[in-house]
């Protein structure tokens, strides 16, 4: 299953490019379904496109109902609220959708899923959700935790704890992060939508980092919203910017596609097929991810960052994990066996503000961690 997903600022008229993009499919034969949050506003797509219409408290209520007795027999003194009675919490509605996607692709039947993802700032928090859960889930469950609670279960069975409870709760997300391909970059592709403004490229320039610390990347840009030519001095100076807008555009993301703009929203299906506003038919594909090479010393880890800019990358390390921050984005990368016995002694931003940008970290092998007959073997292939 593909994941095609759609956003843009708010206001460029990403749901509509997703309702033309599922649209489109359904047309052409593909089984796809249009996963939004808010009703589609088309009069009639429903009837033409298959339309999946997430909301936060349902999936909350559903969620809670399916694990309040487990966690009501682990934590005896708690009483339990029904799930009728349970607020929601930030971020909840992000997770709605995450269990939606992961419920069509156990489904097995569909093709593509068109995710209308609103403004780019709840995409980026959508796209973040999977790896900040796997980290908190660490975090909560780690490896001890889960022997401890594996003993103590064959040590006394039938009495529920705490422990077990919470790894019950966790095993469930984990299963569900598995389902959910919105991480894998070779399985959702990111289709963004702008409107031919002064600072759209700078915000294209941004997203595109943003993703990068995410290891995803811009699959197509849309330009909505286009004017045609017009008479008198203000339209002149609106061509002016919006001609200036888009050159700065294809000069960030190259040939992007130009959806004109329409005197109303569509009123009907027809008007909707008759914008031509669908995605171009890009397959997803990974970006060159993060990646360790062997140099003179040691090893550098490089991580395309592209239009990052000097000053503007944070990294730290924790434990078996760097954590890179840039572009208001924080991800927790794994590393991997090798660079865990190593030291983090330098990194550098290369080709920064560029398409091309990467940060490059350098690691020295930990003496400690390395056996000297190793150490040597390393040093004489360098």
């Amino acid at each position: 299953m593909q994941t095609l997903l759609v956003t843009g600022p708010g206001g460029a008229g990403s749901s509509t490019v997703a309702a033309a993009t599922a649209l489109g499919l359904t047309a052409a034969g593909s089984r796809c379904v249009l996963l939004t949050t808010r009703p589609p506003a088309t009069p009639g797509l429903p009837e033409a496109v298959r339309v999946d219409v997430v909301t936060a408290q349902p999936a909350l209520e559903q969620l809670w109902a399916r694990h309040a007795e487990a966690l009501s027999a682990a934590v005896p003194v708690l009483t339990v609220p029904p799930a009728a009675s349970v607020v929601p919490v930030p971020g909840v509605a992000e997770f709605a959708v995450l269990a939606a996607l992961a419920g069509h692709a156990r489904s097995g039947d569909v093709d593509v899923v068109v995710l209308d993802a609103g403004p780019t700032p709840t995409a980026t928090a959508l796209l973040a959700l999977p790896g900040a859960l796997r980290w908190w889930l660490a975090q909560v469950a780690p490896t001890r935790l889960r022997v401890l609670a594996t003993l103590r279960a064959a040590a006394t069975p039938g009495r529920p704890g705490v422990a077990a409870g919470l790894l019950a709760g966790a095993a469930g997300v984990e299963q569900l992060l598995e389902d959910a391909p919105l991480a894998d970059p070779a399985r959702t592709a990111v289709h963004l939508v702008a409107r031919p403004e002064a600072d759209a490229a700078d915000r294209l320039e941004e997203c595109a980092t943003a993703l990068g610390v995410l290891g995803q990347r811009i699959a197509s840009v849309t330009v909505s919203r286009v004017l045609p030519d017009g008479p008198g001095e203000w339209w002149a100076r609106r061509a002016a910017v919006q001609a200036d807008a888009l050159r700065r555009l294809q000069d960030v993301a190259g040939p992007v596609r130009e959806v004109a703009e329409a005197a109303a929203a569509p009123s009907s299906v027809a008007e909707l097929a008759a914008l031509d506003a669908a995605v171009p038919d890009v397959a997803a594909q990974a970006p060159a991810g993060a990646g360790s090479r062997r140099v003179d010393g040691g090893w550098v880890l490089d991580v395309p960052l592209p239009f990052a800019g000097t000053g503007q990358v944070e990294l730290t390390r924790w434990e078996d994990d760097l954590v890179l921050t840039a572009a208001g984005v924080r991800r927790s990368l794994p590393l991997d066996a090798l660079l865990r016995r190593c030291t983090v002694s330098g990194g550098a931003l290369t080709s920064p503000g560029t398409a091309a940008a990467t940060l490059e970290v350098r690691f020295t092998p930990d003496p400690e961690q390395w056996p000297a007959g190793l150490l040597e073997a390393q040093g004489s292939r360098a």
